[in-house]
């Protein structure tokens, strides 16, 4: 769904994906406020107990409306900016208005430069489909190395945070 390629003015499809992005959020954010008191006995308990759910958490406590406007400009982060801050309930006076911001900048956003990064590639693969291809697919490997990377690392801190010391206990 580019919407470069749909056949009406700029404002309606602005209009468009502003309305998507905002019924989209306020449905996470309602169901965030709806599983929050019985999550513990569902499938959503390990999401809802995870690293990044719990940074979510901290953050909205912390800084409140600003990170849920601030987090429609993060890739895959505001799902769950959005589920905390309806397990912490949120007041309605302060969500609205943060979510309009957010919907907003993520509206325009993506109905202006979002979608020129896909062309960008129709035009690479265009000219040239195996440089493309192989770009692509390097991206992609950068990516998961890193992660992996990380994983590791976090994996190697943690293992030598555990190791238990012969000292005696006072």
């Amino acid at each position: 769904m580019n919407p470069f390629t749909w056949d009406a003015p700029f404002a309606a499809v602005y209009a468009g994906l502003f309305v998507i992005v905002t019924l989209r959020a306020s449905a996470t954010y309602i169901l965030g406020r709806g599983v929050a008191a019985g999550v513990q006995h569902s499938r959503f308990a390990e999401r809802m107990q995870g690293a990044r759910y719990q940074q979510a958490v901290n953050l909205v406590s912390r800084y409140g409306a600003p990170v849920v406007s601030l987090c429609f400009l993060t890739v895959g982060f505001p799902p769950i900016v959005l589920l905390a801050t309806g397990a912490l309930r949120m007041p309605l006076r302060r969500f609205i208005p943060a979510l309009a911001v957010g919907g907003a900048l993520w509206a325009l956003l993506y109905s202006t430069v979002g979608f020129v990064g896909f062309e960008l590639i129709a035009m690479a693969y265009r000219f040239s489909p195996p440089l493309t291809i192989g770009v692509l697919v390097a991206v992609v490997a950068a990516i998961v190395g890193h992660a992996y990377y990380r994983h590791r690392s976090a994996k190697r801190t943690a293992a030598i945070v555990d190791v238990p010391t012969d000292a005696p206990a006072e």
